[in-house]
């Protein structure tokens, strides 16, 4: 037993260092596993090391002091541990949360920068163009009717490409501003793919692509606006199209499981690179094999940003849609839930 200061604080030290140490070895053991037992052990290593340090002190005699304390601490101990259990688990949710925040935020960020770049690449190409013929019909270069007419074919089909441009930005502001509202209304997927069947055929038969629709006899009924879904079906259709080479085909297929209706649009081009396929409906990605709608003379015909408005459209629908190579080309597939459920 101590008989002065000094060696009371030696036998303290002596006796509540180990529990210390025992302490750090356990958290960081168990650093990557659950901050909830982390808590845990940060609240018991005081109250075991001061009864360690206690029982040191009192030269290991336990007396009915020492008992009292003992006492006193296992209550300590009782009511700590489970409020630093309970702390813990919140503690851990609010971590997690505010990694995934932070995670969003980098990757709406990152989006942010590539649609900045893609638009002051793409918006000045066809201004680059317009201006160019505008001012060759304005010095009087141009003069033969046949190029006169001809010029102007083409500044009204650049202009056409930026109210395109323009439109799918101002979309895809609202589904990110989360400021899109849709009337949902009970709608026939099977006559939504015919009629988006129809509008697409043209184009089909331009590229040298054989359109067609599998579709069930009975009625899949859907809760959604019938000008949205259209648009989502068309983006995919379209894509379809443009990255099928001639002589390939597209399918538009619909059916309903598990409660839900879902359509699938196929085609049979050389599929998504895997590495873009995370990626794929994010606003303006441009992978190794982006499947945004590219017209026959290689220029980009679309915004580039079909896929992220069908991604936002779905979401709006209260839906999923994914994208998937197969053995020959791709499928997007679309799932929402039937009307009614």
């Amino acid at each position: 037993m101590p008989e002065n200061t000094l060696q009371l604080i030696g036998y303290a030290l002596a006796c509540s260092l180990p529990i210390v140490a025992i302490g750090a070895a356990i958290l960081r053991a168990t650093s990557n596993r659950s901050m909830t037992a982390s808590m845990a052990v940060l609240v018991l290593i005081p109250t075991l090391s001061t009864l360690a340090g206690i029982i040191g002190v009192s030269g290991l005699m336990f007396t009915d002091e020492l008992e009292r304390t003992a006492v006193v601490l296992a209550v300590v101990a009782a009511v700590t541990v489970p409020a630093a259990l309970l702390l813990g688990r919140e503690q851990a949710r609010k971590t997690v949360w505010e990694k995934q925040i932070r995670e969003q935020e980098r990757m709406a960020e990152r989006s942010r920068r590539e649609l900045v770049a893609w638009v002051s690449h793409d918006l000045r190409t066809p201004l680059a163009g317009i201006r160019a013929m505008a001012e060759g019909l304005s010095d009087g270069v141009v003069t033969g009717t046949a190029d006169v007419a001809r010029y102007a074919e083409q500044i009204v089909r650049e202009t056409d490409r930026l109210s395109v441009m323009v439109d799918d930005l101002f979309e895809m502001s609202k589904i990110n501003a989360g400021a899109l509202r849709l009337e949902l209304e009970p709608v026939d997927l099977r006559e939504l793919i015919d009629e988006v069947l129809a509008a697409n055929r043209p184009n089909a038969e331009r590229a040298k692509v054989l359109l067609r629709a599998e579709q069930p006899d009975s009625e899949i009924v859907v809760a959604a606006s019938d000008r949205a879904l259209g648009r989502v079906l068309t983006n995919l259709v379209s894509n379809a199209i443009a990255h099928t080479p001639p002589g390939g085909q597209v399918a538009i297929s619909a059916g309903t499981s598990d409660g839900q209706a879902w359509a699938r649009v196929d085609d049979t081009g050389p599929g998504i690179c895997e590495a873009d396929l995370p990626r794929i409906f994010e606003v303006a990605y441009r992978g190794t094999a982006a499947r945004s709608p590219v017209a026959s003379d290689g220029v980009s015909s679309g915004s580039g940003m079909g896929l992220a408005i069908a991604a936002g459209l779905v979401e709006a629908h209260h839906g999923d849609i994914t994208a998937e190579n197969r053995e020959q080309g791709c499928r997007f597939e679309v799932r929402l839930p039937l009307n009614g459920n």
